[in-house]
């Protein structure tokens, strides 16, 4: 299928059932984090999955790729990010199983409905509004720094999209993670599972990934570290098989 692209503008490939992605290199392009995350999150066969900030929908895509989710839900602010997250999906053919929808995340619930998903996937902005802030109006910093929805936004319409034992996922920083859990605590997300990402095995981590489950009893497993980097340059074999190549 031919794809007009727009001046800066480019077509990526997944790696994943042969699908690609548009992408803008004045924009925010998706980064490892979402690919961790749509590697961690567990989709079972027939369930409806929404994912809250999914800029040019890189999650949806690969999460249709890897399991057997009835259907997708991409929300979005920026018209930009839509728009182009919306070509992606009709290149992919993949109109019937991704829909791409612009909104607020501060009204996803009233939107969708309450309990409407079993699965809520985000790669929510991990800055404060203050912290290094550079230009407030710029897409890369809407998509880096809490401008347009906090940490207590996407946790609590969260909770309120799923569906009761209903499973949330995160990619986040772990110098955060305190907060995380009182605000998964608060709106009655219980952790339940946690994996901790490192650039190199000697390094302290730069990611995490979270499980959560709605109205879930207290217990959460810590699963083993990944690492990212075997050498500089070189990724280890479990970074490879996430990203299928």
């Amino acid at each position: 299928m031919e794809v007009l692209l727009k001046e800066t503008e480019r077509l990526d490939e997944l790696h994943r059932n042969g699908y690609f992605i548009i992408q803008d290199r004045d924009r925010f392009c998706f980064g490892m984090d979402a690919v961790l995350l749509s590697g961690f999150a567990r989709v079972k066969e027939g369930e409806q999955v929404i994912d809250l900030g999914t800029g040019t929908g890189i999650i949806p895509i690969l999460l249709e790729a890897k399991t057997e989710g009835r259907h997708f839900t991409g929300l979005e602010i920026q018209a930009e990010s839509v728009d182009m997250a919306r070509r992606s999906v009709r290149y992919n053919h993949l109109e019937d199983k991704i829909k791409i929808e612009i909104g607020d995340i501060k009204d996803a619930s009233v939107r969708f409905g309450a309990s409407s998903f079993h699965v809520v996937t985000t790669n929510p902005p991990y800055m404060t509004e203050h912290h290094g802030l550079a230009n407030p109006n710029d897409a890369k910093a809407i998509a880096r720094h809490e401008l347009l929805c906090s940490l207590e936004d996407v946790i609590r319409e969260s909770a309120r999209l799923l569906k009761p034992q209903g499973r949330f996922y995160m990619v986040h920083r772990p110098f955060r993670l305190a907060e995380i859990f009182v605000l998964m605590h608060r709106y009655g997300i219980e952790p339940k599972r946690m994996k901790l990402v490192h650039p190199f095995a000697d390094r302290e981590p730069n990611m995490v990934l979270l499980e959560g489950l709605r109205g879930g009893r207290p217990r959460i497993t810590i699963e083993k570290p990944l690492i990212v980097y075997r050498e500089p340059g070189v990724y280890t074999d479990e970074i490879y098989e996430i990203y299928g190549y």
